[in-house]
């Protein structure tokens, strides 16, 4: 079926309740790769709350991504098999806790149609807010549903991409993507088959499953923690990207990143394949 607009544009909850604790904050950041060195002892502050010297567990920035998994403003009728992560927004209003208790609201943003045979772009966003009813951080998220262009929306307004320099990179990052990457981190929330299930992957036009572009997502917020962020959270204001092409476990992701002033843009390879996954990507820092 097609998608109603513009009646989708109504769709909305409120206060919805969410809660969290340390063992998902650690989840996530193993999810993303963090604590493949157990000796990194400033990684370890994100996977691991027991050291002899007490030492505060950090909250990796794009945990928010997972922190209330399931929030939505409602069902739209997509076909499935054929949707893909394709934008991430994230605004940080305060420091993520490492445990709390949270609401969350959430609308559907816009919707634009690509076409019949181009698919449609689903734009949501969501706020998540403290027991005081403060923003915690407004994430906005869009997808990619590859089977589910024509429904006669607008095609326009989807927002314009933040422009990475043209110059050689200030600084590059790579990480090495595990084979079971895709398994560990769908333990966050995003339990697709696209990314674990062998057939599933082949009906969906891919080889094999693939790696979650929120995964993806998450190694670029890690590259900019390493780098220009002094792995302080709080120092995220603001982390963006777009994805645009798959990434499999068992490859290698090169994050290339530019500083200019407290903007760090950021674009992301498949070394193997020479491909570009992610880009037109910043982090504002404070």
């Amino acid at each position: 079926m097609p998608i109603h607009y513009p009646a989708v544009l109504q769709l909305k909850t409120e206060a919805v309740p969410y809660a969290w604790s340390d063992r998902e904050v650690m989840l996530y950041a193993l999810g993303i790769g963090m604590g493949s060195d157990p000796l990194n002892e400033r990684e370890l502050h994100f996977v691991n709350e027991a050291f002899e010297t007490p030492k505060p567990l950090k909250v990796v920035p794009t945990f928010a991504s997972v922190c209330v998994w399931g929030a939505r403003p409602g069902t739209i009728d997509l076909n499935r098999i054929m949707v893909v992560d394709a934008e991430r927004d994230i605004t940080f209003h305060k420091l993520i806790p490492v445990a709390a208790s949270v609401t969350a609201d959430s609308r559907v943003r816009g919707v634009y149609d690509k076409g019949k045979e181009r698919g449609a772009i689903i734009q949501n966003e969501v706020v998540v807010r403290d027991r005081e009813g403060d923003k915690i951080v407004t994430m906005v998220s869009s997808d990619f549903a590859r089977g589910d262009g024509g429904f006669g929306g607008p095609s326009r307004g989807v927002g314009q991409p933040h422009q990475v320099p043209r110059r050689a990179p200030d600084k590059s990052i790579d990480f090495l993507i595990r084979p079971d990457q895709a398994l560990i981190y769908r333990l966050s929330g995003d339990r697709n088959p696209l990314h674990s299930d062998p057939e599933f992957a082949r009906m969906a036009g891919f080889p094999k499953p693939i790696l979650h572009g929120m995964c993806t997502y998450g190694l670029t917020c890690r590259a900019v923690l390493q780098t220009y962020a002094d792995y302080d959270p709080s120092a995220f204001k603001r982390h963006r990207v777009r994805f645009s092409a798959p990434v499999f476990p068992g490859e290698t992701i090169t994050v290339n990143l530019w500083k200019d002033g407290n903007s760090i843009s950021f674009e992301a390879h498949v070394r193997e394949r020479r491909t570009t996954v992610a880009k037109n990507g910043q982090t504002v820092l404070t």
